[in-house]
């Protein structure tokens, strides 16, 4: 085991997500703790360098600001909200500073959008948060995004969020202090099941949507999977092995709508996202969630969330 303490910096942006910045500092401090030795230090940063607020409210007097000299083995962004509005020419700087040193650098949750953002995710293989998947593969089309919980690609490491990153960082732990280190962590804090990096995000179709039907199941996960180039109801019928009339009496049982309507809303709420995360234009949101055109998107998204997608860009 290394007598060398690791220093890990942590670069708190306005908005982050504190489950998920906690749930990185947490083991880090339990590896000290069990083990007996100070394998770990850390520091914080923010982009001003003054006190820095969580999405819930809680502030975090950071060590330092983004100018500083500062040097560690590791550096995570945390982000959350809209990590797509963070623009601070400094901060990304300073990330490609730490870069050139050969620092290891790590994004949580919406921290992966900023390192993209700076140009240090190109050729890498990296993850983040659900929510931003769609608006970041549009935007940063060099990265190899997968919707995994963590992914660690070389010197570059980057977490889905939430309590993934509890995972991610016995992962770390495990890697730099062997196997017996890492389960007490994972044990100190009661996380019976450890996840590989490569689990899935989001729960089971079944249990978030709270359907039982197998067949109704299939058909709402092709959906999902298949907003670009919606398929057609007669396609869906079949995959379930039914009549369309069987289908559509399936939704209206259990999702409280029809085929149709919920395909509508699924795209629809895609395009939101990417009208609040991306530049794109709003021909290329309409394409790319099944539109024909964008004054056929511009109406229905008018009619489904009362404002022009315009006013939604403007909001975010």
């Amino acid at each position: 085991m290394s007598q060398n303490p690791q220093t890990v910096g942590f670069l708190l942006v306005p908005g982050f997500a504190l489950m998920s910045y906690a749930a990185a500092i947490e083991p880090l401090r339990a590896a000290n703790l069990l083990s007996g030795q100070t394998l770990y230090r850390w520091w914080h940063a923010a982009p001003s360098g003054e006190p820095v607020t969580a999405s819930n409210g809680v502030a975090v007097i950071p060590d330092c600001g983004t100018k500083s000299d500062r040097s560690a083995d590791m550096v995570f962004v945390c982000a959350g909200g809209n990590p797509a509005t963070f623009n601070d020419k400094t901060s990304f700087a300073w990330l490609r500073r730490l870069a050139r040193k050969g620092t290891a650098l790590g994004g949580i949750s919406g921290g992966p959008y900023i390192l993209a953002h700076a140009g240090l995710l190109d050729e890498r293989r990296a993850t983040l948060h659900w929510e931003h998947l769609p608006a970041f593969r549009e935007a940063f089309p060099d990265v190899a995004v997968v919707p995994s919980l963590f992914e660690i690609d070389g010197n570059r490491i980057t977490c889905s969020g939430g309590i993934s990153a509890l995972d991610m960082m016995v992962a770390l732990i495990e890697r730099d202090h062997g196997r017996p280190l890492a389960a007490s962590v994972g044990d100190w804090f009661l996380h019976t099941h450890i996840r590989e990096g490569y689990g899935p995000q989001r729960m089971d179709l079944r249990y978030r949507l709270g359907i039982a039907d197998e067949k109704l199941l299939r058909v709402l996960g092709a959906m999902e999977m298949n907003l670009e180039q919606p398929v057609p109801r007669e396609d869906l019928a079949r995959e379930a092995g039914i009549s369309l009339r069987q289908l559509e009496r399936l939704f209206h049982a259990h999702v409280g709508h029809g085929i149709h309507q919920h395909y509508r809303w699924l795209r629809l709420e895609r395009a939101r996202q990417l009208l609040r995360e991306t530049s794109l234009p709003v021909l290329d949101v309409a394409l790319a969630t099944g539109f024909a055109s964008s004054s056929q998107f511009s109406r229905a998204y008018a009619q489904t969330f009362n404002e022009p997608p315009s006013r939604t860009r403007t909001s975010a």
